[in-house]
């Protein structure tokens, strides 16, 4: 059988694990790429080859997803897999005839070649869009089989390896030092932070079979934490699905997202308690169409702030989630919220202010409102936040992120931070059915 060359298009995440389980020691086919985008300067680096294998003793290339016409003809290539997730439908089929115009076929890999077996119960907490609500899900799943049913859980985390490759293959992260340890980003510390808070050990990294034999040897279930909407890396024995009424209709639009929403054994329509009865009722005839069989639980995310009072008539610059306002397309988040329910006077519009990777964020996401996505993929975009905060003029900072931003930047204003949890609404709740799945305590 003649080897067929192939190119993997990703975001160092879904892209990095089709290769480890599909490709890594397969002869038949030869990865002569990667190519990334969606994560500022992702590209230009190496795969290397203490991840990729005998096959590869050099590594593998990671170039920009704009030279990919290029590489199809320069490597001849047979083959492109499609590796990354958020998208819209059409977004992917745009992906595909670029390729097919250059004469390559076009893939996306399913589950049954691409998730891993594990010896321990799997939960998997997923969603049909980036800022639906996954992360506070997947705490209130943890709480329930820690508190409730004795059990000990290791969150597995979707991969976010923006730094070194071979460091970043295996982590483990139990403490804040280990935050430091990894040199963690804004976005990996918005997830790896309230696991810790609540005495829950995460993982996360490239390799996620090194990863899940580590997990499966201190835990009595794996929960695994999806990000960006992917599809589980492990093969779930409960496959949990978030969906955003804010969003209503986009559950049927969006890559991976509606696979996500098919394959669910329980659907959360999370934000109840503040989208529209009409996004609501749509979310619910979506479901029900994709997946009839699956139990549905209304959920809420009541937000809370430390002193409400002291927003109340003042001019405030809202901070929220990056990936929710940039890949996810939210024009606003949970600040947003509070600084409306709480009486601000003012929301500042922070783009006249912007400096650096910043200024680039807005015009890469139109869709963004007048608030500023917290993006920190490394010290210098970290730095270009602060600066953006600090020449803001504003009375008072509203932070939505899911992490203590304070306690990252210099931000030099009087700041708050909202915080949000999922609140199951009437029955069934997530306890009830994880009990039913797992029984009674031990």
């Amino acid at each position: 059988m003649t080897q067929q060359n192939v190119i993997i298009m990703g975001a160092a995440g879904r892209d990095f694990h089709n290769f480890n389980v599909y490709f890594r020691h397969n002869p038949a086919y030869n990865v002569v790429a990667f190519t990334a985008t969606q994560i500022p300067d992702i590209e230009g680096r190496l795969y290397p080859p203490e991840l990729a294998g005998e096959l590869y003793p050099a590594g593998i290339p990671i170039h920009a997803e704009s030279e990919l016409e290029q590489l199809i003809e320069k490597y001849s290539v047979a083959q492109v897999v499609f590796a990354y997730s958020d998208v819209s439908h059409e977004f992917v089929m745009h992906q595909a005839s670029r390729v097919l115009a250059a004469g390559a076929d076009y893939r996306l890999m399913g589950t049954a070649g691409t998730t891993l077996a594990s010896s321990k119960p799997v939960v998997s907490v997923c969603a049909v869009r980036t800022g639906s609500g996954k992360s506070q899900t997947t705490r209130r799943v943890c709480e329930i089989l820690q508190h409730e049913l004795g059990q000990k859980v290791v969150a597995v985390r979707h991969p976010m390896p923006y730094g070194n490759l071979v460091a970043q293959a295996v982590q483990r992260f139990a403490e804040y030092g280990d935050l430091d340890k990894y040199e963690c980003t804004i976005e990996e510390r918005e997830e790896y932070e309230p696991h810790i808070d609540r005495g829950t050990v995460v993982y996360a990294g490239v390799d996620y079979e090194a990863i899940l034999r580590r997990a499966e040897a201190e835990a009595d279930v794996v929960v695994w934490d999806g990000g960006n909407n992917d599809l589980p890396f492990y093969r779930p024995n409960l496959h949990i699905v978030v969906v955003d009424p804010h969003r209503a209709g986009h559950e049927v639009k969006y890559h991976p997202g509606e696979a996500n929403l098919r394959m669910a054994d329980v659907v959360v329509i999370n934000k109840i308690d503040t989208a529209t009865p009409a996004g609501v009722a749509e979310v619910r005839r979506n479901v029900q169409a994709l997946a009839p069989n699956a139990v549905v639980v209304d959920g809420a995310s009541p937000i809370s702030v430390e002193n409400p009072a002291e927003i109340r008539g003042k001019r405030v610059l809202v901070v929220e989630d990056g990936p929710t306002l940039t890949h996810g397309e939210m024009a606003y988040g949970a600040g947003f919220v509070a600084a409306q329910r709480f009486g601000a006077a003012e929301i500042i519009d922070p783009r006249p202010y912007a400096v650096g990777s910043i200024v680039a964020t807005y015009q890469k996401y139109p869709t963004t409102g007048a608030v500023l996505p917290a993006m920190g993929y490394g010290d210098k975009q970290m730095k270009e936040l602060e600066e953006t905060i600090n020449a803001t003029p504003c009375d008072l900072v509203i932070i939505g992120t899911p992490i203590n931003l304070g306690k990252l930047i210099n931000i030099k204003h009087p700041w708050q931070r909202v915080r949000y949890d999922l609140q199951e609404i009437g029955q069934p709740t997530l306890s009830d059915i994880l009990k039913a799945k797992f029984g009674a305590r031990k």
